[in-house]
């Protein structure tokens, strides 16, 4: 196995030009695990831990730009107030100590059905910022999953960074799964008001061949809000409309039986996931929180 360690970005590119089937490395977190069960043996790794670029942050416009290698514990730390979302699902994930070195820009590479950062990130219409030497992209994260652990990223590109916006409501994530720590999800969902747009952002993990989004569930929670005016008037909204959201959700959802849960299960979960996550962000708009 060759090993490659770039110093900077531009190398860091012009090595993944050169050999553009080295499977980069930033936590490790996940390849090192398949490596280590003898699941994977790639011809050559690409540690970029020393690529300085990958772990900055900083403001793009109007959107958060985070470097793939900004580990989840920088994310809760750093980033918790501004990314709630993605702040509670990196705090589910692994031990303190993956979470010390685990990045999202690896959670989107691999592309794992059940990565914890992937529904928050759609629920948020993140962009995936990926990069060659001939240049960058920015996918929508909605078009980035094309299939179980398959991207859109071409083999010359690596991650750079992905973007959205700060929240402008309240945003949460949930997940079942078969303990409470360091355990892959049984399915997850997440979702994200916008106070702003007046829109439900919503996304579904661990439950379909990709992360998904459930569009029924946003249009028709969108339109209860604007019905009974309860953006402005901070109403109540009725459980049965709550009800109605988690059926759509759970609709949307195209799970499989596995040794971790059956797909029926994983259907009804869901139903009870995203009608109590809505409720929960829900709550907290009503209680005043600044949009």
């Amino acid at each position: 196995m060759e090993f490659l360690q770039p110093a900077t970005w531009a190398e860091a590119l012009e090595v993944k030009a050169a050999h553009p089937e080295a499977t980069p490395i930033a936590g490790g977190t996940d390849v090192m695990v398949e490596i280590n069960l003898d699941h994977r043996r790639p011809a050559a790794v690409m540690d970029l831990t020393r690529v300085a670029e990958l772990t900055q942050w900083g403001m793009d416009g109007p959107l958060l730009r985070i470097g793939a290698g900004v580990s989840y514990t920088r994310l809760i730390d750093e980033l918790g107030d501004r990314l709630p979302g993605l702040a509670i699902a990196s705090r589910t994930v692994g031990s303190p100590q993956i979470r010390n070195r685990g990045t999202v820009g690896g959670n989107l590479g691999t592309a794992s059905p059940a990565g914890d950062a992937h529904p928050v990130l759609l629920a948020c219409d993140a962009l995936v910022e990926v990069a060659s030497t001939s240049g960058s992209r920015r996918i929508p994260a909605r078009e980035f999953f094309v299939g179980p652990k398959r991207n859109a990223m071409r083999q010359d590109e690596l991650i750079s960074a992905f973007l959205l916006e700060p929240s402008t409501g309240p945003q949460q994530f949930s997940k079942v799964g078969t303990r409470n720590a360091m355990v892959i999800a049984v399915c997850s969902f997440a979702v994200a008001l916008d106070a702003t747009r007046r829109t439900v952002g919503t996304g579904i993990g661990s439950a379909g061949p990709t992360p998904i989004r459930a569009v029924e569930a946003e249009t028709f929670m969108q339109g209860v809000l604007e019905e009974q005016g309860s953006w402005d008037q901070r109403g109540e909204v009725s459980a049965s409309a709550a009800g109605r959201f988690g059926e759509l959700v759970a609709a949307a959802a195209r799970p499989i039986d596995d040794v971790r849960g059956t797909a029926a299960y994983r259907r009804h979960a869901l139903a009870v996931l995203a009608r109590r996550c809505f409720s929960w962000a829900w709550d907290e708009y009503r209680r005043g929180r600044p949009a």
